[in-house]
């Protein structure tokens, strides 16, 4: 999903989440402050899924172009 570009407003969001795994996610990414924290671990799951998701296209690309692709893992049957 692309990003307008507009300015995003931040909004207020009341989360109860596991304080030991804020601190540990923190230490983990170098951030400052929790808000920091929570959101470069977003960006970070935004960003691993646009790869998932281009990664597939390409697979299934080559696919259906006739390049066998040997699935040692057993992921391209069941994604």
């Amino acid at each position: 999903m692309k990003q307008s570009s507009a300015k995003r407003v931040p909004r207020h969001k009341h989360l109860l989440l596991d304080q030991e795994k804020i601190e540990k996610a923190q230490k983990a990414l170098g951030a400052r402050t929790e808000t920091e924290t929570i959101e470069r671990a977003l960006e970070i799951v935004i960003g691993e899924e646009e790869k998932n998701r281009r990664a597939w296209a390409a697979t299934e690309k080559l696919v259906k172009n006739g390049i066998q692709i040997k699935d040692v893992f057993g992921h391209l049957n069941g994604k």
